[in-house]
């Protein structure tokens, strides 16, 4: 079965299922960009259907779905920001770590780019969506659903943003807002994250300005229109501390890159961009998206990857447990496939590296495919001690 042909199956079926049609739709264009990037273009559909399913098989963080009310968000309000001190830090840099802030799990981040760092958020009550599940569990969620039996659910993440990345007045009907002295900015966002779609209430992003000229924002795609709302978010803004800038490490290290290619956003404990945060607990180890050329890392109001084809002249790496793929382990060996993508496995054949050009625009021959993979050097995944900072491991 086909992606589209899965999601037309879903949506189909009323009682809808426990992820509203928004959330389908949006996972589904997660699992497109997987499909694009060549995970299932050997023919092995399953990975595409459990990752638009994978809503249902992830904890849930407390015992209520209901969110304890933040900072109140007010208008005018004049309180003089927390102070901290935010160092300057080149790009693949990590400056924050996960924290909790009332019914919010905040993450470490996972996903560091020439101009942000994404990290997954989870809340009490609620499951998220960032892990694949086996056909029979979806199978299951789907019966339930069709019961009647419906679970709350949330797929949100935090951006934080590097100094005059991110520009607020770009907000589709943003509203600003001022909370605990930080100016903030909230606005629903469209059906399954399309600009071309209509605003959907379940559909959030709350951010807000951390440092000077410096933002952070939270997305979120929730079953439920009210919950989580913009003041539960607020308690986001004081949670949200510096901590030693470290770089973003990566476990392999790159011997060639195509002329004019330059990197944007790598993926530590997982794939680069936001196939990285929706696939987050399924075990990859590191990825790297290229791109030609190199992207402003200013005038930002979403992260790079999150519009369709956002991405057009690049290229990706993934370096994923074998068993995570699509394409059968070849132990040892290397293959090239005519959905513009280059496999290589380890010896064991338990590692795999895929170097994809599955992006539109892309003027990439096979023959660079190849030479991009066949240079790449994977360190000890299980050992981080042996990776490299992605700013030295990125470039030849």
């Amino acid at each position: 079965m086909q992606l589209r042909e899965f999601v037309d199956a879903v949506t189909a079926d009323e009682p809808p299922l426990s992820r509203t049609a928004d959330d389908i739709i949006a996972a589904g264009r997660r699992a497109e960009r997987r499909r694009r990037a060549g995970f299932t273009s050997a023919g092995a559909a399953g990975l595409v259907a459990v990752a638009v399913a994978g809503a249902f098989a992830l904890p849930t963080f407390g015992s209520s779905g209901d969110a304890a009310p933040g900072t109140t968000v007010a208008a005018g309000a004049t309180a003089a920001p927390t102070a901290a001190k935010w160092a300057e830090a080149a790009p693949f840099t990590w400056t924050f770590q996960g924290f909790e802030a009332g019914p919010f799990h905040v993450q470490d981040p996972i996903v560091a780019s020439t101009a942000y760092q994404i990290a997954s958020v989870y809340q009490d009550g609620r499951i998220s969506n960032d892990k694949s599940v086996s056909g029979d569990e979806a199978a299951r969620a789907m019966a339930d659903k069709r019961k009647g039996k419906t679970k709350p659910t949330l797929y949100a993440y935090l951006t934080v943003y590097r100094p005059g990345a991110f520009d607020p007045a770009g907000i589709r009907a943003g509203k600003q807002v001022t909370v605990a002295g930080h100016r903030a900015v909230q606005a629903n966002l469209p059906s399954g994250l399309d600009p071309k779609n209509p605003l959907e209430p379940g559909n959030k992003l709350f951010a807000w300005e951390y440092t000077a000229g410096a933002w952070a924002a939270v997305t979120s795609i929730s079953n439920d229109d009210d919950a989580p709302s913009f003041a539960d978010f607020a308690v986001l803004v004081t949670g949200l501390k510096p901590s030693k800038p470290a770089p973003a490490t990566v476990p392999f290290e790159v011997g060639y890159v195509p002329a004019g290619y330059e990197p944007l956003q790598v993926g530590s404990h997982a794939m680069p961009g936001l196939d990285g945060i929706s696939s987050a607990r399924d075990g990859n180890y590191g990825g790297a998206t290229y791109t030609r050329p190199t992207l402003p890392a200013s005038g930002l109001t979403a992260p790079f990857d999150s519009g369709e084809d956002a991405i057009t002249d690049g290229f990706h790496i993934y370096v994923t447990p074998s068993r995570n793929s699509n394409q059968s382990a070849q132990a040892g060996k290397s293959k090239c496939y005519d959905g513009g993508f280059c496999n290589v496995w380890s010896v064991d054949g338990k590692v795999q590296v895929q170097v994809s050009a599955q992006t539109t625009g892309n003027k990439l021959p096979m023959s660079e495919l190849q030479k991009v993979a066949a240079s790449i050097k994977v360190a000890d995944v299980a050992k981080e001690s042996t990776w490299t900072p992605a700013v030295d491991a990125l470039r030849p």
